[in-house]
């Protein structure tokens, strides 16, 4: 096999598999990890309109906006007497009674932009707006931990920018039987057969990475088959997305960070039926998820957070859908380690608006901060950069 035609076929295997940032990694060093606390983001992508998902409905301002779009106190889900939750959202209703949900208002950053690429770069990368990073937040975190080549993943066709990082990145697959089967392809095998003629440095770490990565998908597939869950989940993407996560923490892979995401949030035209179905999609996949790792006592040490690119703006356009905004609201899921459980902050402030758009009051980098320093035991500065937003108190000490 010449050198161009390795290059040119493993660019395209990595069209399909995802190869994480390492080079080589036994079984042993696979299978050596320590059971922490974990961490699972499910992105809600397009821009989810947070007005609509925890409900002001005491606010007279809110439906002066919103006309028609906005959602009546009676048809609500009772939070408390400011706030409640769309009633697609029966299951995290039900965290919240039971303690289980922190929900942050008002969350953004300054000098907000209002394109989604732009936007989810700067909280993928945990960045402010003027600044321009290609390394992700938890890619960072990567970096400064040396462990398994699963310490973090997506569950999805490709890797997003939140889980690369210089020298370490997370690791892509849509389920762990696929990816071996990607692994294990005739390409695949080729390539690790002809590594003995190629001692090229570049086509090396080439060979090398790729054999690493079959190792790699060895294990996880391994792993997945000592646990099948038994609870049921919807038929969902996103249901079937979070059924792998709660079957590869149940495994215990040793894997610290999950990510996945739900799509079509972008809502500029007929919005009320659209965003219903994608709540209540969202509602069930997560409360299966919930009931999965609350049966295996794995809900204590596992941190769900849930977040979208921007919110939308105020007021409803013509088109019975609303536009790109800037704050929003983000929860998060978690059995007892909440200092304060329920409604973090106040609502929106709908009386002091910035170009017609929601002013921030809580910097989303002070979340990563948080989760960093208490989740993640690590310096928040050493990812985040100094001087940046310090910590808000999410957790109960200790």
């Amino acid at each position: 096999m010449l050198r161009r035609d390795f290059i040119r076929l493993s660019s395209l295997a990595s069209a399909s598999l995802t190869i994480p940032g390492f080079l080589s990694y036994g079984q042993a060093q696979l299978a050596s990890h320590e059971m922490g606390k974990r961490l699972i983001i499910i992105q809600l992508t397009g821009g989810n309109d947070g007005l609509n998902t925890i409900v002001p409905y005491s606010d007279d301002l809110y439906f002066k906006a919103r006309g028609r779009l906005g959602i009546q106190k009676k048809e609500a889900l009772y939070g408390n007497d400011l706030q409640g939750f769309h009633p697609a959202l029966e299951g995290l209703r039900s965290l919240y009674d039971q303690g289980w949900l922190s929900i942050l208002n008002s969350v953004g950053y300054p000098e907000p932009n209002l394109s989604h690429f732009r936007s989810m770069d700067i909280w993928h990368t945990g960045s402010s707006s003027r600044d321009y990073w290609d390394t992700g937040w938890l890619g960072r975190w990567l970096d400064l931990h040396p462990g398994t080549p699963h310490e973090a993943i997506q569950v999805d066709n490709a890797l997003g920018l939140a889980l690369k990082g210089r020298s370490r990145q997370g690791f892509a697959l849509r389920n762990p039987e696929s990816l071996k089967r990607a692994a294990r392809s005739p390409f695949l095998d080729a390539v690790t057969d002809h590594r003995q003629q190629h001692e090229e440095e570049m086509a090396s770490y080439l060979y090398q990475t790729l054999a690493s990565t079959q190792e790699s998908a060895a294990y996880l597939v391994e792993k997945s088959r000592t646990h099948r869950s038994t609870t049921r989940y919807p038929a969902s993407q996103l249901g079937r997305d979070l059924k792998v996560i709660a079957e590869l923490i149940t495994a215990d892979t040793g894997t610290r960070i999950y990510y996945a995401s739900l799509t079509g949030f972008d809502t500029h035209v007929n919005q009320s039926g659209r965003q219903e179905r994608l709540l209540r999609q969202y509602d069930e996949a997560v409360s299966a998820l919930v009931r999965d790792l609350k049966q295996h006592d794995l809900l204590k040490d596992t941190l769900i957070l849930t977040f979208s690119e921007f919110g939308r703006r105020v007021k409803a356009n013509g088109s019975g859908g609303t536009d790109h905004g800037t704050a929003n609201v983000l929860w998060m899921i978690n059995e007892g380690q909440f200092q304060q459980p329920g409604f973090f902050n106040a609502p929106p402030d709908l009386a002091r608006l910035v170009d017609d758009n929601l002013s921030f009051q809580v910097d989303f980098r002070s979340i990563y901060a948080a989760i960093l320093r208490d989740w993640l035991d690590t310096t928040p500065e050493t990812i985040l950069q100094s001087p940046g937003p310090s910590p808000i108190p999410l957790f109960r000490a200790g």
